[in-house]
């Protein structure tokens, strides 16, 4: 008789990427970097493909931290060109695959026209069933001091106490209300660290890097991350029932 235990797959939710690799991916080819991006943008097709797949409600993508406006100049004014090219190119097809669009992220430092159009883009996808967020001059530690800014001023003004403040409150007073934490982080290009990417909401996501550069991610490779996050248990810090009782596997333990 067999002492397997068959478990069922977590389920998945939310899928957060960020999108590395494309100005390696064109330097490997003799290309500017932009090059890397133009091709990279058309990978999120992909995505979105994958998002109805696999039922996906939700996917966030790290499209544009806040400390990218430290490269230079040419290259951030091909991004927001880029950035400007692709809302107004997929705004038919997001609405055509019933895809909501919503930027988390500052909005100040971004140009006028542009910020019209992301206004657009979002008032006109709003009633989509699934939910593409893009992270635009986003970081973690800038959405938690947001937050931290708006509960003081609840406070200053007697709306709450600060008995009142739970880790609830802090996640209603995030970048998007009813936010649900992402299931899997994949990572793209080879590095192995999350660069101040929703920081308060991953405190459990599973991780998956690939060396695989953003613009060579296709559906495929997608495939290769879910199937790798179907087989991990998510135990949210509960005991693994399961293995209680087994010995120690360290060397076989996996991220």
């Amino acid at each position: 008789m067999s002492n397997h235990i068959e478990t069922e797959s977590p389920p998945i939710n939310h899928v957060a990427i960020i999108m590395d690799g494309n100005n390696r991916w064109a330097k490997k080819r003799g290309l500017k970097g932009i090059d890397g991006h133009k091709v990279g943008a058309e990978r999120v097709r992909d995505m979105l493909n994958s998002m109805n797949k696999y039922d996906i409600s939700m996917l966030t993508l790290f499209a544009f931290s806040s400390e990218n406006w430290k490269r230079p100049k040419s290259e951030v004014l091909s991004l927001m060109s880029l950035l400007a090219s692709y809302l107004k190119n997929e705004s038919k097809n997001l609405t055509k695959k019933n895809i909501k669009l919503r930027i988390i992220g500052r909005r100040d430092r971004f140009s006028l026209k542009l910020n019209r159009l992301i206004q657009e883009i979002e008032a006109v996808t709003k009633n989509g069933k699934r939910t593409l967020i893009l992270a635009l001059d986003y970081g973690g530690k800038w959405e938690i001091s947001e937050a931290t800014k708006k509960i003081a001023h609840q406070i200053k003004s007697n709306q709450i106490e600060p008995s009142d403040i739970t880790e609830d409150l802090l996640s209603e007073n995030m970048c998007i209300e009813n936010f649900s934490p992402p299931d899997i982080c994949i990572r793209t290009g080879g590095e192995k660290r999350i660069s101040n990417f929703l920081l308060w909401h991953m405190a459990y996501t599973e991780l998956y890097f690939t060396d695989c550069f953003w613009p060579d991610f296709d559906a495929a490779t997608f495939d290769s991350a879910i199937l790798d996050y179907q087989k991990r248990q998510r135990r949210f810090g509960k005991r693994d029932e399961a293995s209680s009782g087994k010995g120690n596997k360290c060397a076989q333990t996996t991220n």
